[in-house]
């Protein structure tokens, strides 16, 4: 009998709590969802908190600081470099590079590693980390570079107690502009890169929009839409040259065992995509 009574007071405290749930949810306070008789925005279609305004697609963010979020294309996740191929002196071939716990690393003399998708405007999340052995300074220590369309460099570069030239620092916008601070944590530990890329655009040969980029390392802003000059060189100037809307981001082999984790990409949309 004490048992039945339990059971039965357990019943309509639920059916309570449900009866409050559902009288509390019609209560709710209203509240408009958009207007039609505002100004038009200057420059746009859409009126001020226009109702017929395209509203966000839902995007599940990483569960964790650096994790990728739902829409994100993931590059590397840890296990296996399906994603990539090498290429030397426009020679492709399987992807060579070493992979580790969780990590892989630069094989020296296999070629640049480049995603066999293609890329236009992206965010891109990239962690690396510089050999702990040190054999030479300057530009021989922890060299790599990722290259947003093969062409346009944010160098990577163990800047722990290394000098070397300030546009070829780690973040640095290669052969071009420094980055605002040295970030650089020490050889053996984790670097972050998050960059936001966008892409130049041609009229025929002409280029009508630089490639810019925005650049956090380890947090720390480093580049704020900055434009490139032209593609990365060495010693010279770099220039343009007309390219495909989307081109293969690649990392860079010159010849040190920098370790990469943790990459993974968006691609950018403008405002109002349906």
């Amino acid at each position: 009998m004490k048992k039945l009574f339990v059971l039965a007071l357990a019943v309509a405290l639920t059916a309570l709590l449900l009866a409050q749930n559902k009288a509390g949810e019609s209560g709710l306070k209203k509240s408009p969802v958009g207007y039609r008789d505002t100004p038009v925005l200057p420059g746009q279609k859409w009126k001020v908190h226009d109702i017929d305004r395209p509203r966000p697609r839902q995007v599940t963010p990483g569960a964790t600081p650096g994790a990728p979020p739902s829409d994100a294309i993931v590059l590397f996740g840890g296990k296996d470099l399906s994603q990539w191929e090498n290429v030397r002196k426009g020679e492709t071939s399987p992807a060579a590079w070493t992979i580790g716990n969780g990590y892989f690393e630069v094989k020296g003399g296999t070629g640049d590693l480049v995603t066999k998708q293609k890329f236009g405007d992206v965010q891109l999340h990239i962690e690396w980390s510089a050999p702990t052995k040190i054999t030479a300074e300057s530009q021989l220590r922890g060299n790599s570079g990722v290259l947003l369309m093969q062409r346009y460099e944010v160098q990577v570069l163990d800047c722990w107690n290394n000098l070397t030239y300030a546009d070829g620092q780690a973040a640095s916008i290669y052969g071009q502009y420094p980055p605002l601070k040295n970030a650089c944590r020490p050889p053996g530990e984790w670097n972050v890169y998050d960059i936001v890329f966008e892409a130049p655009k041609f009229e025929g040969s002409k280029v009508v929009k630089q490639a810019n980029a925005t650049v956090f390392h380890n947090g720390v802003l480093m580049h704020n839409r900055k434009e490139w000059i032209g593609r990365m060189a060495h010693r010279v100037v770099g220039t343009y040259a007309p390219h495909g809307a989307e081109e293969p981001l690649a990392l860079q082999d010159h010849g040190d065992p920098v370790r990469f984790r943790n990459i993974w990409i968006r691609r950018l949309q403008d405002y109002d995509q349906p």
